[in-house]
């Protein structure tokens, strides 16, 4: 198995590399840095460093306050957090700044593993969420490095495609030191895989713990005070393909009844930051963007967030909050950013990525349900015309954020265990 798995690694390597060439065309920075997609890039002294993976945006926002506690923790180890997308590298800087190192981490071939760990030589290896990848983890137990997959979480669509090759999944797992699983339902999901109960335990979601800016609200009630504090403002955040027209047409209905009314959309990945904007304009509304206005006008109708790391500002802004990747079958976003500000939350029915989170927001009666994209407009446009219940929600959803929290200890004390060991 692992033999067919090299070899499928192998032969889908120009593959991948075919795909990034191609979204390098819509976004640059796609074509930057390859060297390091192989396990080669210069580096300064990094032996014994702690080496946390977040695979792209959602990962870093996740792992900021894991990271954050190590380095207070460890203040003498160099830190360095790898990435596989450009925008979660950038994430990366934007959180952290020159405190970290950051490189992409390679491609799960045998050389270019060898050679990452080579120049790396990690004290410990921290995986965020899910990434199994068995060259990497066998390397790592080869070369004596203690591994945790920290705010460990898996799907049920994950669970069905990793259990194609569950006997190559069991071994690579039984390379890891423990695993410090987001829910119940997560650490049993990874017994099916082939981790021993010993490796597992349950320490709740990270994402809980992420620090919420003091000056967010504050923001936020400057920005409403440009374009008007008594404007309904809703947004759609993290939105994907298929879903920004649903959004469009829920925003005409909320226009129909509320002509004043203001929609924040946040597309999910830059590279269609451009197109999204196009089609805004083509359907006549009165459009604005971040890059080119910085904040909505007066008279603006949709305002599009071509930035990365603003969610919570804009959030901080909105009443009510549209959370993507949930009317399409991507599995939906993080809810807690919209939920620690205190916003009501409105989610589609996919929302498999996020089920128990979502699901207790959902039961403490911080967020609602859309049944269907067509619904969307009258549901955001009853929020918008209740102000109690609005403020009922944005309470309940506070409160299954605030009750949540203390991952990031949980995780710290498996991360001390493991150190001493």
């Amino acid at each position: 198995m692992r033999l067919l798995y090299n070899l499928a690694m192998y032969l889908f390597t120009p593959l991948v590399m075919l795909r990034l060439m191609a979204r390098g065309m819509r976004y640059g920075d796609y074509h930057l840095r390859w060297r390091e997609r192989f396990g080669t890039f210069s580096t300064p002294r990094l032996n014994g460093c702690l080496w946390v993976h977040a695979v792209s945006v959602g990962e870093v926002n996740a792992a900021e306050p894991l990271v954050k506690a190590l380095m207070v923790a460890y203040p003498q180890a160099p830190m360095l957090v790898t990435t596989v997308t450009p925008t979660g590298s950038e994430r990366v800087r934007q959180l952290f700044g020159d405190s970290v190192y950051s490189v992409y981490l390679p491609y799960d071939l045998p050389f270019a593993v060898r050679r990452f760990l080579r120049s790396v030589r990690p004290r410990l290896a921290i995986i965020v969420e899910t990434e199994i990848w068995p060259n990497l983890y066998f390397a790592c137990r080869r070369h004596g490095i203690p591994l945790l997959i920290a705010n460990a979480r898996l799907s049920e669509r994950s669970l069905r495609g990793y259990a194609r090759m569950r006997s190559l999944v069991r071994k690579a797992l039984r390379c890891v030191s423990h695993i410090a699983a987001q829910s119940r339902t997560d650490a049993a999901r990874y017994r099916l895989l082939g981790a021993e109960p010993s490796q597992l335990t349950v320490c709740g979601n990270l994402k809980f713990d992420m620090p919420v800016p003091c000056d967010a609200l504050a923001d936020g009630t400057t920005m409403r005070a440009t374009w008007g504090a008594g404007r309904p403002v809703w947004i759609a955040a993290s939105t994907h393909e298929g879903e920004e027209l649903a959004v469009l047409q829920a925003h005409l209905e909320v226009l129909r009844r509320i002509p004043d009314a203001l929609l924040l959309i946040a597309p999910r990945h830059p590279e269609r930051f451009r197109a999204v904007e196009a089609s805004i304009r083509s359907l006549g509304f009165q459009t604005g963007t971040r890059s080119g206005d910085g904040v909505p006008s007066l008279h603006t109708q949709c305002f599009v967030i071509d930035a990365m790391g603003e969610l919570l500002r804009f959030f901080a802004a909105s009443d009510v909050a549209f959370v993507g990747g949930s009317l399409v079958p991507i599995g939906g976003h993080n809810v807690l950013e919209p939920a620690a500000l205190g916003k009501p939350v409105l989610v589609g029915p996919n929302t498999f990525n996020f089920e128990e989170i979502t699901q207790a927001l959902l039961d403490a009666g911080g967020g609602e349900r859309v049944a269907t994209p067509e619904s969307l407009g009258e549901d955001v446009l009853r929020l918008l015309r209740d102000e109690v219940r609005r403020k009922s929600m944005g309470e309940a959803a506070r409160k299954v954020f605030d009750s949540e929290r203390g991952s990031v200890e949980r995780v710290m004390k498996l991360v001390d265990n493991l150190l001493q060991e």
